[in-house]
C-alpha cells in the first residue's frame, strides 16, 4: 500500500546514527517506525522502495507525515549495518554505503534454467514444501545457504555460495527435492581451524588444518572422522575425496560423533572451507 500525502516535518536535518552508538533513545510512541525492509505510520503500511519495487535496489527514502523515525537494515530480521533517519534521504548509497536493503537472499525454481514457478526467501525455513513441488534451478544473491532434502533440516545437505545453478547436477543434487533451507552471514574472520579425530568423543589420533583437504586419507590416513573440533570458520565435510559425494555443513563448535554433523557413517573422504568457490 502506498502512503498517502502528508506535511514533512519543518526544518529538520537528517539524524544518522551507527548501531550502537546513538546519542539518544529511540523515540517510542505512535509515530516510531522500526522497519527491516517496510515502514510503517499510524494505520498506515508502505514499503519502502519505489514503484519498481520488484528489484531489490533502492535509490532514495521519503518521509511523509510529521515526528517520525526509521530504521533501515542491511540484512533481514533487523540484523547488519544499521542507520536511523529523520529526513528524507536523496541517495541511500551516500548515506548507507549499500544500495540494498534485501528482501530476498535466494530463488528456488520449479525448473531448469530458471523456469516456471519460483520461490523467493529471505531467512531460514524449516519446510518448504508449501511453496514448490520440485526444485530445478536456484539463483542466490547473498550468503551462504544449506539447503535440505527433508524438512526440519534433514537429509541430504547442499551448501550454495552466491551464484546461478541452473540445474541441480550444479549444487551436487541428488534430485530435485529441496524440502528446508538455512541461511548464513559471510565469515568476516581471517582464520579457519579444524581438529579430526579418529574416533568419538575425539579420542584417537588427531590431527590440526587450516586449509583445505582434497584427500583425507592421504593427509590422515584414516578413511574416517568420527569426531571433531570446529575452531574457526565455516567447514564443509564430503563423503568422497575431491569434494565429492554426500556434503556436510560445520559451523564452529564440538561435534562428539559423526551423526552430530547429520553424518549417516564416518566415512570422509575430504574436506574444505566454505567459501565462495
Amino acid at each position: 500500500m502506498a502512503a498517502q500525502p502528508g506535511p514533512k516535518e519543518a526544518g529538520g536535518d537528517p539524524r544518522i546514527l551507527q548501531e550502537g552508538r546513538e546519542k539518544q533513545p529511540f523515540p517510542s510512541g505512535p509515530t516510531t517506525c522500526l522497519i527491516c525492509y517496510h515502514w510503517i505510520l499510524p494505520g498506515l503500511e508502505g514499503i519502502c522502495y519505489n514503484e519498481k519495487s520488484d528489484t531489490l535496489e533502492l535509490s532514495s527514502l521519503e518521509y511523509r507525515g510529521g515526528n517520525n523515525s526509521m530504521r533501515i537494515y542491511e540484512r533481514p530480521n533487523f540484523a547488519g549495518q544499521m542507520m536511523e533517519f529523520m529526513d528524507d534521504c536523496p541517495s541511500v548509497y551516500d548515506c548507507f554505503c549499500y544500495r540494498d536493503i534485501h528482501s530476498c537472499q535466494i530463488i528456488f525454481y520449479e525448473d531448469r534454467n530458471f523456469q516456471g514457478r519460483h520461490y523467493e526467501c529471505s531467512s531460514d525455513c524449516a519446510d518448504l514444501s508449501p511453496y514448490f513441488s520440485r526444485c530445478n534451478s536456484i539463483r542466490v544473491e547473498s550468503d551462504w545457504w544449506v539447503l535440505y532434502e527433508r524438512p526440519n533440516y534433514m537429509g541430504y545437505q547442499y551448501v550454495l555460495s552466491r551464484g546461478e545453478y541452473p540445474d541441480y547436477q550444479r549444487w551436487m543434487g541428488f534430485n530435485d527435492t529441496i524440502r528446508s533451507c538455512r541461511s548464513y552471514p559471510y565469515y568476516r574472520g581471517g582464520n579457519y581451524r579444524i581438529r579430526i579425530y579418529e574416533r568419538p568423543d575425539f579420542a584417537g589420533q588427531m590431527m590440526e588444518f587450516m586449509d583445505d583437504c582434497p584427500s583425507v586419507y592421504d593427509c590422515f590416513r584414516y578413511r574416517d572422522i568420527h569426531s571433531c573440533q570446529v575452531m574457526d570458520g565455516y567447514w564443509i565435510f564430503y563423503e568422497h575425496p575431491n569434494y565429492r559425494g554426500r556434503q556436510y555443513f560445520l559451523r564452529p563448535g564440538e561435534y562428539r560423533r559423526y551423526s552430530d554433523w547429520g553424518g549417516y557413517n564416518s566415512m570422509i573422504g575430504s574436506f574444505r572451507r566454505m567459501r565462495d568457490f
